[in-house]
Order: C-alpha cells, then structure tokens, then sequence
C-alpha cells in the first residue's frame, strides 16, 4: 500500500486478468458441447429420413411380381423357316466373255474424197442402211467413158457382120478367094472381143462406182466415227472407215472343268440345249437367258478345259460385246427333294446343323447334309418336310432354349380395303 502507484496499479490489476482469461476458456469448453448436440441431431434425422425412404420403396414395389428362379428366363423371339418339297437345278459356274457373231470393219474398195458421213455414232442400222459416200464423180465419168467405147465397138462389130454376110455370098459366087473371106471372118471375131472387152470395162465402172455408195452389210451398232467428210482415203487402206458390231443375237463363251463334260455331254445329246444364265459381275443380277450352242471339238492340255458357246437374243441389248459375265449352265434337275433357305443352314466344326423347333416351343440342334445349293435355297438330308427350323438369333440359341416364334412381316402388316 505504501509502495509507489506504479507499483501499486499493477498489483490490483493482476488478479482482474486472471479472472478473464478464466471465463473465456469456459465459454469455449461450452461452445463445443453444443456444437456436438447439433451433429449428433443431423446425424439423427438423416437416418430417419432414409429410413423412411427405404420404407416407402418397398412399399411401392412389394405387389411386383418377382421372376422365379429356375426356369423363369423369358422364351427367345425367332424367325422360322419352313422345310419343303420341291425341285432344285444342277448347275456348273464359269466365267464368260460376251462375244458377237459378227464384227465388220468396213474400208474403202476405191480412192477418192469423202463426201458424206449418213451415221450416228451408236446407232442401230440394217442391212443396206447408208454409212459413208465417197464422191462419185470420178467414177461416174468412168462408166460414161466406157458406155461410150462399148458403143463404137458395137457399131464395129455390126459392121463385121454386114461384111461377112456379104462375103459369104461372094464367096459362094466365087468373086473373092477364100483368103479374103477367112480375113472377113478373123475381122468379124476381132470386133466381137472388142465388144466384150468394153462390157467388162464399162461393169468394172459400175461397180466402182457403186463402192462410192458404203452401206452396212450387217445389221447391228456402228461405233465410234472414224473418218469425217473432206478426207482422202485410200482403196482397201488399213484404217477402217466405221466398225458394226451384231448385238441380237449374241453369244457368251466360256471355260468349263473337263470333270463337268460327261455332264454336259449327256444334256446335249438328249436333245435338249442347256439352259444358260448370265450374271453380273457381283454374281448377283441376271441378266440373260440362252442355250448352249455349240463347243469346242477338244479339251485344252494347258487348262484342263472345254470351251462352250452359248446364245442369247439380247432383245434388251442388256449384253455388250466384250463383257466380262458369269454363267451358270443347268445339267440337270433334282426333283422332289427337300429343300430349306440358306439362311436357316449354321456350320461348326461337325458340318452343317439346324435348330428344329420342337412341339414344345424348345429348339434341338440337328446335323444334316447339304447338297445342291440354287440361290437362296439348298436340298439337304436328314430333315422331313414340314418341319419348322430357326432362321435367325443363332448366337442366342443354343440347343433345348425355349423360343417363341416372331410374326412374320406380311402377318403384322394390315391389309388395305379395296376402294
């Protein structure tokens, strides 16, 4: 009490430092209760809250039905296909070039200008249709000139004959001698060859002249123009003037195994000509119908293969020369088999298999035998007519699955009233 103010302030102010401090750290220690009270009290309602909506999920899904183990898997959906009764075509592939009957490359018999070119490149002509007309002039002098020599000699010749006429009564007469009668006579045969020498020179005009005049010796397609008016061209030069290709009739030949001739052979000497079928490229469109023909009289060493030719009509002109073609030629016919689409037909290691379609909606794996195949469809052993086989779905399928059959498009679609 006595000591200085300083002294003395500090020692009241002390004990009023200690008593804050104090209560700050009650405060905290407080704070932090409540802190925990509030965390404990979300964590509380969180869980009634999913309580309540595991609750009311299987509230809401307790009246489904639940799939039963064991057989419950649903039936697989399907398309089937139907085995038949029918007959199926014997055929061997060979690959084959449209060739025509007939190709003309016309050149010019005369020399001289062109003065007219009648075609159009592509088109269709007959026989006798003009194509090419060199000038004629030229030659139509010559056939003038020669009209005009043949008639001299003409005149000549008639003239011998008068003389010879004459000198045979004279002679009987005895007024010439017979040397003079005999020169008569030489005369007369002179005057003859003449007359003939300028017939043949005045035909030989006229068919210069006609060779002025080019028309088509074939019917069928001009090509290409080759030449144009005002050209010269020379007599029987090697440029052709316009090439006409025959298209109608046409034909296709082509290379056939020396294993399929006795077959061939046989179809050919019934009688009846071997149906031919032209295909595309893809092998895919037909494009022509013919017979087989002729073939060749051999088989080829190097190739081990006969050449046939086959004729089309082409009324279409669907075939052109020079085309590259597939042909199936028809040997023979299978009839009465069993027959199934190609698209029911699976494979593995065993060979060919379908998946029958049993009474009881479940499908058996069954091994069969393929034989001819003819587009979509081949015959085939080992299955009955009638049966009902899967054509679809086979990586899901697997033998005794239980299947159901798919409508069919023409089933599912609705039919439109007739108005």
């Amino acid at each position: 009490m006595n000591n200085s103010n300083g002294h003395t302030n500090q020692t009241v102010m002390e004990p009023t430092t200690r008593i804050k401090r104090g209560g700050t750290s009650a405060n905290l220690s407080k704070a932090a209760g409540l802190n925990r009270n509030h965390h404990w009290r979300l964590i509380a309602i969180a869980a009634i809250l999913i309580a309540g909506a595991v609750a009311i999920y299987l509230h809401l899904n307790s009246g489904k039905k639940q799939p039963a183990r064991g057989g419950g898997i649903p039936p697989l959906p399907i398309s089937t296909a139907t085995v038949r009764t029918g007959d199926i075509g014997v055929y061997v592939n060979a690959l084959g070039t449209v060739t025509p009957f007939n190709t003309v490359s016309l050149t010019a018999r005369v020399a001289g200008q062109i003065a007219k070119v009648e075609y159009q490149e592509g088109q269709l002509v007959h026989i006798g249709d003009p194509l090419v007309e060199i000038d004629p002039a030229p030659f139509q002098a010559a056939v003038t000139q020669a009209e005009g020599q043949l008639a001299r000699d003409q005149a000549q010749l008639e003239l011998a004959k008068l003389n010879l006429e004459r000198d045979t009564n004279l002679l009987n007469k005895g007024v010439i001698s017979k040397q003079e009668f005999d020169t008569q006579v030489a005369t007369d045969h002179q005057s003859e060859g003449a007359v003939k020498l300028d017939q043949g020179n005045l035909d030989t005009a006229k068919v210069n002249l006609a060779y002025c005049h080019i028309t088509s010796p074939i019917d069928g397609r001009v090509g290409l123009r080759m030449v144009d008016p005002g050209n010269i061209v020379q007599a029987n030069g090697t440029s052709p003037l316009v090439v006409i290709t025959q298209l109608q009739p046409i034909s296709v030949e082509f290379n056939v195994s020396e294993d399929a001739v006795p077959q061939i052979m046989q179809a050919m000497h019934s009688g009846n000509k071997p149906e031919a079928d032209a295909y595309d490229r893809a092998n895919q469109k037909k494009l022509a119908t013919g017979n087989v023909e002729s073939f060749n009289s051999q088989i080829d060493n190097t190739t081990g293969t006969l050449r046939l030719r086959a004729t089309f009509k082409n009324d279409d002109a669907v075939l052109f020369p020079n085309q590259f073609v597939n042909v199936q030629l028809l040997v023979d016919t299978h009839k009465g088999v069993t027959l199934l689409p190609n698209n029911a037909i699976q494979r593995n290691d065993n060979g060919a298999f379908v998946y029958v379609v049993q009474p009881n909606q479940t499908v058996a794996l069954k091994t069969i035998t393929v034989g001819t195949t003819d587009g979509n469809v081949s015959e085939v052993q080992s299955l009955q007519p009638g049966s009902v086989v899967a054509a679809d779905s086979f990586n899901r399928l697997s033998d005794g699955a239980k299947v159901t059959s798919r409508p069919s498009a023409s089933a599912a679609k609705p039919t439109t009233p007739n108005k």
